[in-house]
Protein backbone atom coordinates (compact mmCIF):
# COMPACT_ATOMS: atom_id res chain seq x y z
CA UNK A 1 0.00 0.00 0.00
CA UNK A 2 1.16 3.53 -0.63
CA UNK A 3 1.86 5.41 2.53
CA UNK A 4 1.63 8.84 0.96
CA UNK A 5 1.22 10.41 -2.43
CA UNK A 6 2.74 13.69 -1.22
CA UNK A 7 6.32 12.50 -1.37
CA UNK A 8 6.06 10.12 -4.29
CA UNK A 9 5.16 10.63 -7.90
CA UNK A 10 4.07 7.57 -9.79
CA UNK A 11 4.46 8.21 -13.49
CA UNK A 12 3.02 6.18 -16.32
CA UNK A 13 6.46 4.71 -16.82
CA UNK A 14 6.14 2.92 -13.49
CA UNK A 15 7.74 3.13 -10.10
CA UNK A 16 10.66 5.46 -9.52
CA UNK A 17 13.66 3.77 -8.02
CA UNK A 18 14.63 5.04 -4.61
CA UNK A 19 18.22 5.48 -3.48
CA UNK A 20 19.40 4.20 -0.11
CA UNK A 21 19.17 7.79 1.26
CA UNK A 22 15.55 8.14 0.21
CA UNK A 23 12.51 8.21 2.45
CA UNK A 24 12.31 5.16 4.73
CA UNK A 25 8.76 4.65 3.46
CA UNK A 26 9.43 2.58 0.35
CA UNK A 27 6.32 3.00 -1.78
CA UNK A 28 4.85 0.58 -4.26
CA UNK A 29 1.84 0.48 -6.50
CA UNK A 30 -1.41 -0.47 -4.88
CA UNK A 31 -2.09 -4.17 -5.19
CA UNK A 32 -5.51 -5.80 -5.61
CA UNK A 33 -6.95 -7.76 -2.70
CA UNK A 34 -6.41 -11.01 -4.64
CA UNK A 35 -2.95 -12.30 -5.55
CA UNK A 36 -3.26 -12.56 -9.33
CA UNK A 37 0.42 -13.48 -9.54
CA UNK A 38 0.31 -16.37 -7.10
CA UNK A 39 -3.22 -17.78 -7.18
CA UNK A 40 -5.47 -19.03 -9.96
CA UNK A 41 -8.81 -17.32 -10.52
CA UNK A 42 -11.58 -19.90 -10.24
CA UNK A 43 -14.91 -18.21 -10.63
CA UNK A 44 -18.40 -18.01 -12.03
CA UNK A 45 -20.59 -15.30 -13.56
CA UNK A 46 -24.00 -14.29 -12.28
CA UNK A 47 -25.37 -13.98 -15.79
CA UNK A 48 -28.99 -12.95 -16.26
CA UNK A 49 -29.26 -11.37 -12.80
CA UNK A 50 -28.80 -7.62 -13.26
CA UNK A 51 -28.70 -7.73 -17.07
CA UNK A 52 -31.45 -9.90 -18.52
CA UNK A 53 -30.78 -12.34 -21.35
CA UNK A 54 -33.73 -14.18 -22.90
CA UNK A 55 -31.91 -17.54 -23.06
CA UNK A 56 -30.98 -17.51 -19.36
CA UNK A 57 -34.47 -16.64 -18.13
CA UNK A 58 -36.90 -17.44 -20.96
CA UNK A 59 -39.86 -17.10 -18.59
CA UNK A 60 -39.29 -13.33 -18.48
CA UNK A 61 -39.69 -13.16 -22.26
CA UNK A 62 -42.47 -15.66 -22.94
CA UNK A 63 -45.68 -14.21 -24.30
CA UNK A 64 -44.32 -10.77 -25.12
CA UNK A 65 -42.53 -9.11 -28.02
CA UNK A 66 -39.45 -8.18 -26.03
CA UNK A 67 -36.00 -9.34 -27.18
CA UNK A 68 -33.85 -7.67 -24.50
CA UNK A 69 -34.13 -5.74 -21.25
CA UNK A 70 -34.72 -2.45 -23.10
CA UNK A 71 -37.76 -3.70 -25.02
CA UNK A 72 -39.07 -5.66 -22.02
CA UNK A 73 -39.12 -2.58 -19.79
CA UNK A 74 -40.50 -0.54 -22.68
CA UNK A 75 -43.36 -2.99 -23.20
CA UNK A 76 -44.17 -3.38 -19.51
CA UNK A 77 -43.95 0.29 -18.55
CA UNK A 78 -42.04 1.69 -15.58
CA UNK A 79 -44.26 0.48 -12.73
CA UNK A 80 -44.84 -3.07 -13.96
CA UNK A 81 -41.21 -3.39 -15.03
CA UNK A 82 -39.96 -2.22 -11.64
CA UNK A 83 -42.18 -4.74 -9.89
CA UNK A 84 -41.23 -7.65 -12.18
CA UNK A 85 -37.50 -6.94 -12.18
CA UNK A 86 -37.29 -6.21 -8.46
CA UNK A 87 -38.79 -9.61 -7.77
CA UNK A 88 -36.18 -11.14 -10.09
CA UNK A 89 -33.22 -9.24 -8.59
CA UNK A 90 -34.21 -10.36 -5.10
CA UNK A 91 -34.64 -14.03 -5.96
CA UNK A 92 -32.49 -15.11 -8.93
CA UNK A 93 -29.26 -15.07 -6.91
CA UNK A 94 -29.32 -15.00 -3.11
CA UNK A 95 -26.85 -15.10 -0.26
CA UNK A 96 -27.15 -18.88 -0.25
CA UNK A 97 -25.87 -19.00 -3.83
CA UNK A 98 -22.66 -17.28 -2.75
CA UNK A 99 -22.23 -19.86 -0.02
CA UNK A 100 -22.73 -22.64 -2.57
CA UNK A 101 -20.11 -21.06 -4.85
CA UNK A 102 -17.58 -20.94 -2.02
CA UNK A 103 -18.39 -24.52 -0.99
CA UNK A 104 -17.64 -25.61 -4.55
CA UNK A 105 -14.13 -24.15 -4.21
CA UNK A 106 -14.61 -20.99 -6.22
CA UNK A 107 -12.79 -17.80 -5.24
CA UNK A 108 -14.27 -15.25 -7.69
CA UNK A 109 -17.68 -14.06 -8.81
CA UNK A 110 -18.00 -11.84 -11.87
CA UNK A 111 -21.16 -9.76 -11.49
CA UNK A 112 -22.42 -8.11 -14.69
CA UNK A 113 -24.35 -4.85 -14.37
CA UNK A 114 -25.72 -2.40 -16.92
CA UNK A 115 -25.00 1.33 -17.10
CA UNK A 116 -28.70 2.10 -16.62
CA UNK A 117 -28.62 0.59 -13.14
CA UNK A 118 -25.75 2.88 -12.11
CA UNK A 119 -26.50 6.18 -13.88
CA UNK A 120 -29.76 6.26 -15.83
CA UNK A 121 -30.19 8.26 -19.02
CA UNK A 122 -33.22 10.39 -19.74
CA UNK A 123 -35.80 9.02 -22.11
CA UNK A 124 -34.93 5.35 -21.70
CA UNK A 125 -37.39 2.72 -20.40
CA UNK A 126 -34.90 0.90 -18.13
CA UNK A 127 -35.77 0.76 -14.44
CA UNK A 128 -33.38 1.13 -11.53
CA UNK A 129 -32.80 -0.87 -8.35
CA UNK A 130 -30.31 -3.55 -9.35
CA UNK A 131 -27.41 -1.38 -8.17
CA UNK A 132 -28.76 -1.46 -4.60
CA UNK A 133 -28.85 -5.26 -4.72
CA UNK A 134 -25.26 -5.26 -6.02
CA UNK A 135 -24.27 -3.58 -2.76
CA UNK A 136 -25.85 -6.45 -0.83
CA UNK A 137 -24.15 -8.98 -3.10
CA UNK A 138 -20.72 -7.59 -2.23
CA UNK A 139 -21.46 -8.17 1.45
CA UNK A 140 -22.66 -11.70 0.68
CA UNK A 141 -19.45 -12.36 -1.25
CA UNK A 142 -17.33 -11.05 1.62
CA UNK A 143 -19.21 -13.26 4.06
CA UNK A 144 -18.56 -16.29 1.86
CA UNK A 145 -14.88 -15.46 1.37
CA UNK A 146 -15.30 -14.72 -2.35
CA UNK A 147 -13.70 -11.97 -4.43
CA UNK A 148 -15.82 -9.99 -6.89
CA UNK A 149 -15.17 -8.61 -10.33
CA UNK A 150 -17.76 -5.93 -11.00
CA UNK A 151 -18.33 -6.08 -14.75
CA UNK A 152 -19.87 -3.17 -16.67
CA UNK A 153 -21.79 -5.37 -19.07
CA UNK A 154 -23.71 -2.77 -21.05
CA UNK A 155 -22.75 0.76 -22.13
CA UNK A 156 -24.94 3.56 -23.44
CA UNK A 157 -25.63 3.07 -27.13
CA UNK A 158 -24.65 -0.63 -26.92
CA UNK A 159 -21.01 -1.55 -27.37
CA UNK A 160 -21.75 -4.72 -29.32
CA UNK A 161 -25.39 -4.86 -30.45
CA UNK A 162 -26.02 -8.06 -28.46
CA UNK A 163 -29.04 -8.53 -26.20
CA UNK A 164 -26.54 -8.92 -23.34
CA UNK A 165 -25.64 -5.24 -23.66
CA UNK A 166 -29.20 -4.39 -22.65
CA UNK A 167 -30.26 -3.42 -26.17
CA UNK A 168 -30.16 -5.63 -29.23
CA UNK A 169 -29.41 -4.01 -32.59
CA UNK A 170 -26.98 -1.34 -33.71
CA UNK A 171 -23.59 -0.63 -32.16
CA UNK A 172 -23.87 3.05 -31.22
CA UNK A 173 -21.40 3.27 -28.35
CA UNK A 174 -18.73 5.94 -29.12
CA UNK A 175 -21.43 8.17 -30.66
CA UNK A 176 -22.44 11.37 -28.88
CA UNK A 177 -21.64 11.42 -25.17
CA UNK A 178 -21.75 7.65 -24.68
CA UNK A 179 -18.05 7.19 -23.90
CA UNK A 180 -18.09 10.08 -21.43
CA UNK A 181 -21.17 8.58 -19.79
CA UNK A 182 -19.44 5.19 -19.55
CA UNK A 183 -16.50 6.78 -17.71
CA UNK A 184 -18.92 8.46 -15.27
CA UNK A 185 -20.55 5.09 -14.60
CA UNK A 186 -17.16 3.50 -13.90
CA UNK A 187 -16.15 6.38 -11.63
CA UNK A 188 -19.33 5.92 -9.61
CA UNK A 189 -18.69 2.17 -9.30
CA UNK A 190 -15.14 3.03 -8.17
CA UNK A 191 -16.29 5.61 -5.63
CA UNK A 192 -19.04 3.39 -4.23
CA UNK A 193 -17.38 -0.02 -4.25
CA UNK A 194 -13.65 -0.11 -5.06
CA UNK A 195 -12.77 -0.05 -1.37
CA UNK A 196 -15.16 -2.86 -0.47
CA UNK A 197 -13.14 -5.80 0.93
CA UNK A 198 -14.72 -8.22 -1.55
CA UNK A 199 -13.99 -6.19 -4.68
CA UNK A 200 -10.78 -7.36 -6.35
CA UNK A 201 -11.44 -6.20 -9.92
CA UNK A 202 -13.55 -3.83 -11.99
CA UNK A 203 -14.08 -4.59 -15.66
CA UNK A 204 -14.17 -1.45 -17.80
CA UNK A 205 -16.56 -2.83 -20.41
CA UNK A 206 -17.79 -6.24 -21.48
CA UNK A 207 -17.17 -7.28 -25.08
CA UNK A 208 -16.84 -4.03 -27.04
CA UNK A 209 -17.22 -5.06 -30.66
CA UNK A 210 -13.76 -4.08 -31.89
CA UNK A 211 -14.40 -4.98 -35.56
CA UNK A 212 -17.36 -2.55 -35.59
CA UNK A 213 -15.65 0.22 -33.62
CA UNK A 214 -12.64 2.47 -34.04
CA UNK A 215 -10.07 0.56 -32.00
CA UNK A 216 -8.13 3.77 -31.35
CA UNK A 217 -11.22 5.03 -29.53
CA UNK A 218 -11.52 1.76 -27.60
CA UNK A 219 -7.85 1.83 -26.56
CA UNK A 220 -8.08 5.48 -25.53
CA UNK A 221 -11.18 4.70 -23.47
CA UNK A 222 -9.32 1.87 -21.77
CA UNK A 223 -6.37 4.15 -21.00
CA UNK A 224 -8.56 6.96 -19.66
CA UNK A 225 -10.67 4.62 -17.55
CA UNK A 226 -7.55 2.89 -16.22
CA UNK A 227 -6.22 6.31 -15.24
CA UNK A 228 -9.38 6.91 -13.22
CA UNK A 229 -9.07 3.54 -11.45
CA UNK A 230 -5.30 3.07 -11.15
CA UNK A 231 -5.10 4.34 -7.57
CA UNK A 232 -7.79 1.93 -6.39
CA UNK A 233 -7.06 -1.47 -4.87
CA UNK A 234 -8.50 -3.31 -7.87
CA UNK A 235 -7.31 -5.13 -10.93
CA UNK A 236 -8.40 -2.96 -13.85
CA UNK A 237 -9.92 -5.48 -16.22
CA UNK A 238 -10.28 -4.95 -19.96
CA UNK A 239 -11.79 -7.22 -22.59
CA UNK A 240 -9.82 -8.12 -25.72
CA UNK A 241 -12.58 -6.45 -27.82
CA UNK A 242 -12.65 -9.51 -30.12
CA UNK A 243 -9.23 -8.51 -31.44
CA UNK A 244 -7.70 -11.77 -30.20
CA UNK A 245 -6.12 -12.49 -26.84
CA UNK A 246 -2.57 -12.22 -28.24
CA UNK A 247 -3.15 -8.80 -29.86
CA UNK A 248 -2.61 -6.84 -26.61
CA UNK A 249 0.96 -7.84 -25.77
CA UNK A 250 2.54 -4.48 -26.61
CA UNK A 251 -0.32 -2.44 -25.18
CA UNK A 252 -0.37 -1.10 -21.63
CA UNK A 253 3.35 -0.52 -21.10
CA UNK A 254 3.83 1.25 -17.78
CA UNK A 255 0.27 0.54 -16.66
CA UNK A 256 -0.12 -1.64 -13.59
CA UNK A 257 -2.79 -3.98 -12.22
CA UNK A 258 -4.04 -4.72 -15.73
CA UNK A 259 -6.11 -7.89 -16.12
CA UNK A 260 -6.90 -9.03 -19.65
CA UNK A 261 -10.28 -10.71 -20.05
CA UNK A 262 -10.93 -12.98 -23.02
CA UNK A 263 -14.07 -15.00 -23.73
CA UNK A 264 -13.80 -18.41 -25.33
CA UNK A 265 -16.75 -20.10 -26.98
CA UNK A 266 -16.59 -22.78 -29.66
CA UNK A 267 -20.17 -22.72 -30.94
CA UNK A 268 -20.91 -19.36 -32.54
CA UNK A 269 -19.55 -20.18 -35.99
CA UNK A 270 -20.71 -22.99 -38.28
CA UNK A 271 -17.18 -24.39 -38.45
CA UNK A 272 -16.96 -24.52 -34.65
CA UNK A 273 -20.31 -26.10 -33.93
CA UNK A 274 -19.55 -28.88 -36.43
CA UNK A 275 -16.30 -29.92 -34.66
CA UNK A 276 -16.01 -33.24 -32.90
CA UNK A 277 -15.03 -33.45 -29.25
CA UNK A 278 -11.36 -34.08 -30.01
CA UNK A 279 -11.13 -30.83 -31.99
CA UNK A 280 -13.08 -28.93 -29.31
CA UNK A 281 -10.55 -30.08 -26.71
CA UNK A 282 -7.54 -29.29 -28.90
CA UNK A 283 -8.91 -25.82 -29.68
CA UNK A 284 -9.39 -25.08 -25.98
CA UNK A 285 -5.91 -26.34 -25.09
CA UNK A 286 -4.34 -24.24 -27.83
CA UNK A 287 -6.25 -21.20 -26.60
CA UNK A 288 -4.91 -21.73 -23.11
CA UNK A 289 -1.40 -21.60 -24.54
CA UNK A 290 -2.24 -18.29 -26.23
CA UNK A 291 -3.60 -16.91 -22.95
CA UNK A 292 -0.39 -17.90 -21.17
CA UNK A 293 1.72 -16.03 -23.74
CA UNK A 294 0.28 -12.52 -23.32
CA UNK A 295 2.69 -11.26 -20.68
CA UNK A 296 -0.31 -10.01 -18.66
CA UNK A 297 -2.64 -11.41 -16.06
CA UNK A 298 -5.13 -13.12 -18.37
CA UNK A 299 -8.40 -14.85 -17.53
CA UNK A 300 -11.08 -16.59 -19.55
CA UNK A 301 -13.81 -14.43 -18.07
CA UNK A 302 -16.52 -16.29 -19.95
CA UNK A 303 -16.61 -19.87 -21.21
CA UNK A 304 -18.99 -22.77 -21.08
CA UNK A 305 -19.55 -26.50 -21.22
CA UNK A 306 -21.48 -25.92 -24.43
CA UNK A 307 -20.47 -28.00 -27.43
CA UNK A 308 -23.71 -27.06 -29.20
CA UNK A 309 -25.63 -23.79 -29.51
CA UNK A 310 -28.88 -25.65 -28.84
CA UNK A 311 -29.91 -23.77 -25.67
CA UNK A 312 -33.25 -22.10 -26.34
CA UNK A 313 -32.79 -18.53 -27.63
CA UNK A 314 -29.03 -18.65 -27.07
CA UNK A 315 -28.47 -16.82 -30.35
CA UNK A 316 -31.28 -14.36 -29.66
CA UNK A 317 -35.00 -14.76 -29.11
CA UNK A 318 -36.52 -17.01 -31.78
CA UNK A 319 -33.26 -17.13 -33.75
CA UNK A 320 -32.76 -20.90 -33.87
CA UNK A 321 -29.51 -22.86 -33.60
CA UNK A 322 -26.61 -23.63 -35.92
CA UNK A 323 -26.35 -27.18 -34.60
CA UNK A 324 -29.74 -28.25 -35.96
CA UNK A 325 -29.67 -25.93 -38.98
CA UNK A 326 -32.49 -23.64 -37.81
CA UNK A 327 -30.23 -20.57 -37.48
CA UNK A 328 -29.79 -18.31 -40.50
CA UNK A 329 -27.21 -19.56 -43.04
CA UNK A 330 -26.37 -22.72 -41.08
CA UNK A 331 -26.51 -26.38 -42.03
CA UNK A 332 -27.61 -29.18 -39.75
CA UNK A 333 -24.92 -30.95 -37.71
CA UNK A 334 -27.17 -32.89 -35.33
CA UNK A 335 -30.39 -32.87 -33.35
CA UNK A 336 -31.07 -30.40 -30.52
CA UNK A 337 -33.75 -32.60 -28.95
CA UNK A 338 -32.91 -33.02 -25.27
CA UNK A 339 -30.22 -30.33 -25.45
CA UNK A 340 -32.22 -27.14 -25.89
CA UNK A 341 -34.04 -27.13 -22.56
CA UNK A 342 -34.08 -29.27 -19.47
CA UNK A 343 -31.68 -30.49 -16.82
CA UNK A 344 -28.19 -31.96 -16.92
CA UNK A 345 -29.60 -35.18 -15.44
CA UNK A 346 -31.73 -35.72 -18.56
CA UNK A 347 -28.82 -35.45 -21.01
CA UNK A 348 -27.67 -38.62 -22.75
CA UNK A 349 -24.69 -40.42 -21.26
CA UNK A 350 -22.66 -39.54 -24.37
CA UNK A 351 -23.50 -35.84 -24.00
CA UNK A 352 -22.62 -35.94 -20.31
CA UNK A 353 -19.22 -37.48 -21.02
CA UNK A 354 -18.45 -35.02 -23.83
CA UNK A 355 -19.42 -32.00 -21.74
CA UNK A 356 -17.46 -33.28 -18.76
CA UNK A 357 -14.37 -33.83 -20.91
CA UNK A 358 -14.68 -30.38 -22.49
CA UNK A 359 -15.07 -28.66 -19.12
CA UNK A 360 -12.01 -30.40 -17.68
CA UNK A 361 -9.89 -29.58 -20.74
CA UNK A 362 -10.80 -25.92 -20.41
CA UNK A 363 -9.97 -25.87 -16.70
CA UNK A 364 -6.52 -27.24 -17.53
CA UNK A 365 -6.10 -24.82 -20.43
CA UNK A 366 -7.06 -21.59 -18.69
CA UNK A 367 -5.06 -22.36 -15.57
CA UNK A 368 -1.95 -22.20 -17.75
CA UNK A 369 -2.70 -18.46 -17.52
CA UNK A 370 -4.37 -16.63 -14.61
CA UNK A 371 -7.55 -18.69 -14.51
CA UNK A 372 -11.20 -18.78 -15.44
CA UNK A 373 -14.75 -17.58 -14.71
CA UNK A 374 -17.50 -19.87 -16.00
CA UNK A 375 -20.63 -18.55 -17.75
CA UNK A 376 -22.95 -18.93 -15.89
CA UNK A 377 -24.03 -19.87 -12.34
CA UNK A 378 -27.61 -20.83 -13.15
CA UNK A 379 -30.19 -20.88 -15.93
CA UNK A 380 -33.83 -21.83 -16.22
CA UNK A 381 -32.87 -24.90 -18.22
CA UNK A 382 -29.78 -24.60 -20.44
CA UNK A 383 -27.91 -27.69 -19.24
CA UNK A 384 -24.55 -27.05 -20.97
CA UNK A 385 -24.32 -23.61 -19.36
CA UNK A 386 -25.65 -24.12 -15.83
CA UNK A 387 -22.77 -24.49 -13.35
CA UNK A 388 -25.05 -25.17 -10.40
CA UNK A 389 -26.68 -28.05 -12.31
CA UNK A 390 -23.37 -29.29 -13.75
CA UNK A 391 -21.89 -29.43 -10.24
CA UNK A 392 -24.91 -31.27 -8.87
CA UNK A 393 -24.57 -33.92 -11.58
CA UNK A 394 -20.82 -34.42 -11.38
CA UNK A 395 -19.89 -32.90 -14.74
CA UNK A 396 -18.03 -30.02 -13.10
CA UNK A 397 -15.24 -31.57 -11.01
CA UNK A 398 -15.25 -31.59 -7.24
CA UNK A 399 -12.82 -30.70 -5.91
CA UNK A 400 -12.03 -28.35 -8.79
CA UNK A 401 -8.57 -29.87 -9.21
CA UNK A 402 -9.81 -33.45 -9.59
CA UNK A 403 -9.94 -35.00 -13.07
CA UNK A 404 -11.86 -37.90 -14.58
CA UNK A 405 -10.04 -37.17 -17.82
CA UNK A 406 -6.52 -36.05 -16.88
CA UNK A 407 -3.82 -34.79 -19.20
CA UNK A 408 -6.04 -33.66 -22.07
CA UNK A 409 -3.85 -30.63 -22.73
CA UNK A 410 -0.63 -32.63 -22.64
Amino acid sequence: MLGSYNSVILGAIGLLALSSNASPLTPHKRAPSFDYNGEKVRGVNTGGWFVLEPWITPSMFEGNGAVDEYTLTQELGKDAAKSKLSQHWNSWVTEDDFKQMAKAGLNHVRIPIGYWSVIARDGEPFVQGAYDVLGKALDWAEGAGLKVMIDLHGAAGSQNGFDNSGKYGSVSWTQGDTVAHTKKVLNKIRDDHAKHPAVAAIELLNEPMGPSLDMNTVRQFYMDAWGNLKNSDVAVTFHDAFEGVTSWGDWGSGMWNLLLDTHHYEIFENSQVSMGLKDHVKTACDFGNQMASTGKWTVAGEWTGGITDCAKWLNGKNKGARYDGTFEDSSKVGDCTGKSTGSVAKLSSADKENIGRFIEAQLDAYEKATGWIFWTWKTEGAPEWDMQDLLANGLFPQPLSSRKYPGQCG
